[in-house]
């Protein structure tokens, strides 16, 4: 099937345009998977179109194509509780004074021109993720009620809802990361979030195993199961290191601490195991992008990013066209 092999540039925003486009054609990778965050793209000025012509002819320059955007930061605000740790991810603008329902509408409104953006880069699929009213609830004490649950998916429901009418209007699917902190984090909450939405034809998923794997959910049959919402895919790499003395929750403890119970790998270094990936992803008919997703704090990210595309090209395959005892009938 030769899907395309991107890197997500949301790690590597320290660096200019320049910078990044010139390593990732280095690298080897077919396009990038662009944040509108830092040097690389300003949702604001995306309204213009003669500025996207420009991001897309620094694009070609260096020989590389963009398959999906993403606002990761911003959409997290739409549906947060809103504290002082949004204020450092967010663009000023949004932040503004701070106040919180003030934060999550310019967070709103922002996640819709990001949309308008990615119309006018001619990219149909934008990554990123919600917030959730109720992840602070996640363990039930003090009890949290039903209705509390419920509350918390139509809330989502109503702040979401005008981004995904504007995604239909421009024709671009939002692509959750389901992840843990987000109204969807793992097998049964996305089928709530879907639900909560009406099953909305323009709220799907990018799909990252990884989040899954800590979690014990099995990545493959997730695949399966939202097979028809698989927009997007992140390729990420996790392990569990339960020793007895780690919990799965990981104590308050930093990524690439040895002590966690479980930690981010990059692709091939952790015990994901990708060919039933592979395989649940030919099932669903996927033909997009692998994006390489670098967030392994025990590694080097040059040299995980350059090991990466390989394990990646050599990992996918397209499937069979053909029965194999096909071939033995006379």
């Amino acid at each position: 099937m030769a899907r395309p092999v991107t890197l997500f540039l949301g790690q590597w925003a320290d660096l200019n345009t320049d910078e990044a486009f010139a390593k990732v054609r280095e690298f080897g990778y077919d396009g990038v998977e662009l944040p509108i965050s830092g040097d690389f793209f300003d949702a604001v000025e995306g309204q213009d179109q003669a500025y996207c012509d420009a991001k897309l002819a620094k694009l070609k320059e260096y020989g590389l194509k963009c398959w999906a955007m993403s606002n990761h930061l911003v959409g997290q605000a739409v549906c947060d509780p809103i504290d002082e740790r949004h204020k450092p991810i967010l663009p000023a603008r949004v932040w503004g004074d701070g106040d919180p329902e003030g934060v999550r509408q310019r967070a709103t409104e922002e996640m819709i021109l990001s949309v308008r953006a990615a119309a006018n880069m001619g990219v149909k699929i934008l990554t990123g993720f919600t917030g959730s009213p109720i992840w602070h609830k996640l363990y039930f004490f003090p009890p949290t009620s039903d209705a509390d649950v419920d509350a918390g998916y139509k809330e989502f429901a109503e702040r979401f809802m005008p981004i995904l009418d504007e995604c239909k209007k421009c024709d671009v699917k939002f692509a959750l990361e389901v992840h843990p902190t987000e109204i969807a984090y793992d097998y049964y909450s996305t089928e709530r979030a879907i639900e909560a939405v009406g099953g909305h034809e323009s709220f799907g998923i990018n799909f990252d195993p990884s989040h899954l794997r800590w979690q014990l959910v099995d990545p493959a049959a997730f695949v399966d199961r939202f097979a028809d919402r698989i927009f997007h895919v992140h390729i990420k790499d996790a392990i569990v290191t339960l020793d007895g003395r780690s919990g799965i929750l990981a104590s308050h403890i930093n990524f690439g601490d040895n002590r966690r119970g479980w930690d981010f790998r990059s692709p091939g270094r952790g015990d994901i195991d990708f060919e039933s990936i592979i395989r649940a992803l030919n099932r669903a008919g996927y033909d997009g992008p692998l994006s390489v997703e670098w967030e392994d704090s025990g590694m080097d990210r040059e040299h995980g990013a350059r090991e990466a595309v390989e394990f990646v090209r050599d990992l996918d395959f397209a499937p069979s066209k053909i029965a194999f005892d096909a071939q033995f009938a006379q």
